[in-house]
C-alpha cells in the first residue's frame, strides 16, 4: 500500500464515525417522548422478531482526559444508587410499550463504568430487567469492564448471570501516557482479569486500545501491541484518539503538544495493524481486529457483519433500545436520545415520561443512505442489485453523482480506495484505512459541515 503525505493530507478532515446514518448532529428536539412513544408502539407488533437492549451506566470514580463519554464522576455511592431506581422505571416505561415483544439476542452493558457497581447491585440490576425481557438462545450478552475496579468477584457473579462476552478498557499500558491522560492502571491488573474470565468460560474477551494518545511515540505503542498480543484476546478494538476540545471539555486539561502528529499518529494505525495481523488476527471494518474463528470474522466473509451503537455485531436487529441518560434508541426507522442531563432524566422518568431529549426520523432517503454506508463500513463492499432490490431504485441513477466523484480525477477510485466491479464498488485494503472518507462520499448531510467553523466530528486521519 502506497500511503503518500498527500494522500494522507487528502483525506485528514472532520468526518462521522458511522455509528449512525443520520449522525446525532442531525437530531433535534421537536423528536420527543411522544414520537419515540410511536415507534415503539410500531415495535411491539413484531412479537416474535428480537430486540437488542442497551444499559448505560454513566457513573465512573475519575475521570480519564480524553474520554469523550457520557460519564458521571462521583465517589458518592449513594447517588448511584438512586440512578438505578430511575434506571428501573425508565426499563418498566419502554417494556410496557413492547407489549410482548420481549426476547433479546444483543444485550449490551456500556458505561462509565458498569463495575462502578458492587456485584450485588449488578445482580440486583440484571435480575429486575429479566422479569420484563428474556434472552434468546445464543444472545450476545456483553458488559464493559474497567480493569482498575473490576474484581473477580465481579466477573463471578457476571458470568453467573449469564454475560458471556466482556469488553476491557486497556487504551495504553505506557506509563507516560498514563500520566498524561489521568488514567493509571497496570499490566497485572489485565493479566489477572484477562486470566479469571478465560478460566470462568467467558465465550470472547475484547480489549479496547487508542492511538493518537498524548505522549504515544513508535517504539512505546509497539510495546504496549506486544503486551496485548502476548494475552491474545479474541477481539481488539484501536480506536483512533478524538481530539475535540470544543465538545469534550475535559480534554482541555491534555497539552496538545504532546498529541502525536498525523503521520505519526498513521504510523501507529499501521503498526497495529502489522502487529495483529502477523499475529493471525484479521482486520474487521473500520477499526476492530478478531481471530479467524470468531463470529466477527466469519459475519465479516460472509457480507452479514453490522453495527450499531454498541459496535459490530452478528446480530442484526431491527430495533435497538437505550435506556440511561443520553442512551440512543434505534427503533422502526427513527433514533431517539435520552436526556443527558441527570436532573433532566430524573424528571421524565419521576413523571411517567420516557425521558427522551432529542432525535430524527429518518426519510426514505435516510433509509437508503443508511443501508449503503453501513454495508460499506461493515463489509467493505455495496452490492448495487442488493440495494436495488430492498429499496425499489436504480443503484446508478440514485447515486450517479457520487458515483461520478469517485470516479473522477483524484477521486477515491482513481486513488486506489476503491474498486468497481459488475456495479458493485468494494474498499481495497487501501480503502479500508481510509474507510470513514469513502462513505461521506454518501452522506447527504456532510455539505452543510464541511465550512463549519466548529468541527462537529473528529478527524478521520
Amino acid at each position: 500500500m502506497q500511503v503518500t503525505p498527500e494522500l494522507l493530507a487528502h483525506h485528514d478532515r472532520p468526518g462521522p464515525r458511522y455509528t449512525s446514518y443520520p449522525t446525532a448532529v442531525e437530531f433535534a428536539e421537536d423528536f420527543g417522548p411522544a414520537e419515540y412513544a410511536a415507534r415503539l408502539d410500531m415495535a411491539s407488533q413484531l412479537t416474535i422478531t428480537p430486540l437488542s437492549l442497551y444499559v448505560h451506566l454513566p457513573f465512573c470514580e475519575s475521570r480519564c482526559s480524553f474520554c469523550g463519554c457520557h460519564v458521571v464522576v462521583t465517589k458518592n455511592t449513594s447517588l448511584a444508587d438512586v440512578y438505578l431506581d430511575r434506571l428501573v422505571k425508565e426499563a418498566e416505561l419502554v417494556s410496557r410499550r413492547l407489549g410482548e415483544r420481549t426476547t433479546l439476542h444483543q444485550y449490551h452493558w456500556g458505561g462509565g463504568t458498569p463495575t462502578y457497581y458492587s456485584p450485588d447491585d449488578l445482580a440486583r440490576l440484571h435480575t429486575t430487567l429479566m422479569g420484563m425481557f428474556d434472552m434468546a438462545p445464543g444472545a450476545e450478552v456483553a458488559i464493559e469492564v474497567d480493569p482498575r475496579v473490576t474484581t473477580v468477584e465481579h466477573l463471578e457473579v457476571l458470568r453467573g448471570l449469564g454475560f458471556n462476552r466482556l469488553s476491557m478498557g486497556i487504551q495504553d499500558f505506557d506509563a507516560t501516557v498514563q500520566d498524561l491522560i489521568g488514567r493509571h492502571q497496570t499490566v497485572d491488573e489485565a493479566v489477572e482479569l484477562h486470566t479469571a474470565a478465560r478460566a470462568m468460560g467467558f465465550e470472547s474477551i475484547n480489549f479496547d486500545l487508542i492511538y493518537g494518545l498524548p505522549g504515544q511515540t513508535d517504539e512505546s505503542f509497539a510495546t504496549t501491541l506486544e503486551k496485548v498480543t502476548e494475552l491474545m484476546p479474541d477481539r481488539l478494538a484501536v480506536y483512533s484518539f478524538a481530539y475535540m476540545p470544543t465538545k469534550v471539555t475535559q480534554q482541555i486539561r491534555i497539552d496538545e503538544s504532546r498529541i502525536p502528529d498525523r503521520d505519526t499518529k498513521f504510523r501507529l494505525l499501521t503498526a497495529a495493524v502489522d502487529r495483529l495481523v502477523g499475529r493471525g488476527y484479521v482486520q474487521i471494518g473500520m477499526d476492530h481486529f478478531a481471530l479467524p474463528d470468531d463470529d466477527l470474522t466469519i459475519a465479516r466473509a460472509n457480507g452479514t457483519l453490522s453495527r450499531n451503537f454498541m459496535g459490530y455485531t452478528t446480530k442484526r436487529s431491527p430495533d435497538v433500545v437505550a435506556i440511561g441518560t443520553s442512551g440512543i434508541s434505534d427503533v422502526q426507522g427513527a433514533y431517539a436520545q435520552n436526556h443527558k442531563r441527570m436532573t433532566d432524566y430524573y424528571g421524565s422518568v419521576d413523571r411517567g415520561e420516557l425521558p427522551i431529549e432529542r432525535g430524527i426520523a429518518l426519510s426514505p432517503d435516510d433509509l437508503v443512505r443508511r443501508y449503503v454506508i453501513t454495508e460499506l463500513m461493515c463489509n467493505g463492499t455495496i452490492r448495487a442489485d442488493d440495494v436495488e432490490n430492498r429499496f425499489g431504485i436504480s443503484f446508478t441513477e440514485y447515486f450517479a453523482s457520487e458515483l461520478a466523484s469517485l470516479a473522477s480525477p483524484g477521486g477515491a477510485i482513481d486513488e486506489g480506495l476503491v474498486e468497481t466491479t459488475d456495479g458493485n464498488l468494494r474498499a481495497t485494503e487501501l480503502g479500508e484505512l481510509f474507510i470513514r472518507n469513502v462513505a461521506m462520499e454518501f452522506d447527504a448531510y456532510m455539505a452543510a459541515h464541511r465550512d463549519s467553523p466548529k468541527p462537529h466530528f473528529s478527524r478521520t486521519v
